[in-house]
């Protein structure tokens, strides 16, 4: 599968500190992609980013880390400025995107770093491609154990277990979809949603509020977040931790309203007892809520963990 390279201006970054963006023709999409930094010595750093969220989430990471790693970060498919087509969404569909993307375009084996849903995506590929991730980074990851919700939260009793399928089925209507999702893109919600999980309340900026309100305008937002929402689910994590053989660190924010960490933190630490761990004063994105403390703690891990792991 041929590859077809389009360089294009970054929209609200600054391309000096993030890198250069690009389109990468994936199967019949277009797939948005930033690249900064260069250093053949290190493992490079595959960035992925959680739900309703793109690149730009990464912009305060990248700008640092690619100071002493090669840095890419993609937008998976239905999200940021890649493609939004209607067609399936799972955690199966983007592990193909990412497993494509390392050998088609960065053509080394990567180290993975996933927020949330980002999370998930990236230990999908660890867990199958082993040749391709030579370490794993999950901050805040999502993704249901066999016992929990994807969340994390335990399972649910059957009438919550009654209610939410009915809710399932009602998001399945085109129209209660479409009304959740224009209620939900507002910027005064995305910015509300924002104070709720981020520690450190003046990281919640406006740009950043636009930054994840511009994707949502697209043509087909709306049918994504449908898709999504009502996929069918995918492997459970500790079926996923079964078959990763790759350094693996954790790093969570302990403020984060949606995850009880150290809860989750305690399942990864059952499956994967060898992980590195780090709990940190920040909401569900460590990477933009502290990322000073997170960039610390990726460099300092890829270069004593990885590197050796992988010499």
């Amino acid at each position: 599968m041929a590859s077809n390279l389009q360089t294009t201006p970054i929209e609200n970054l600054d391309a000096a500190a993030t890198g250069s963006g690009q389109y990468w023709q994936w199967r019949d999409d277009q797939i948005y992609y930033v690249k900064a930094g260069q250093n053949p010595d290190l493992p490079p750093l595959l960035l992925v980013h959680g739900f309703g969220a793109s690149t730009d989430h990464w912009r305060k990471n990248i700008a640092e880390l690619s100071q002493e790693f090669e840095v890419w970060a993609i937008d998976l498919l239905g999200f940021g400025r890649s493609a939004k087509p209607n067609c399936t969404y799972s955690g199966e569909l983007w592990r193909e995107q990412l497993h494509d993307f390392i050998n088609q375009i960065i053509q080394r084996p990567a180290v993975l770093a996933g927020n949330s849903l980002g999370g998930y995506a990236c230990l999908c590929v660890a867990a199958e491609y082993h040749e391709a991730v030579n370490g794993l980074v999950l901050l805040n990851s999502a993704g249901p154990f066999s016992d929990t919700s994807p969340l994390g939260a335990k399972k649910v009793n059957p009438a919550q277990k009654i209610a939410g399928k009915l809710v399932q089925s009602l998001l399945k209507q085109p129209w209660a979809s479409y009304l959740l999702f224009r209620s939900l893109k507002r910027k005064s919600q995305i910015r509300k949603t924002l104070l709720q999980v981020y520690v450190n309340k003046d990281q919640v900026t406006d740009r950043l509020v636009e930054d994840i309100y511009r994707p949502a305008c697209d043509p087909g937002a709306a049918q994504v977040f449908a898709a999504i929402f009502t996929s069918r689910q995918g492997k459970t994590v500790d079926e996923l931790l079964k078959t990763t053989t790759c350094p693996l660190l954790m790093i969570w924010g302990e403020g984060d309203p949606w995850i009880k960490a150290q809860t989750r933190g305690a399942k990864f630490k059952q499956y994967y007892p060898d992980l590195t761990e780090y709990y940190l004063n920040s909401g569900h994105c460590p990477h933009d809520d502290t990322p000073a403390e997170v960039n610390a703690l990726i460099r300092d891990w890829v270069l004593a963990d990885v590197a050796i792991a992988n010499s």
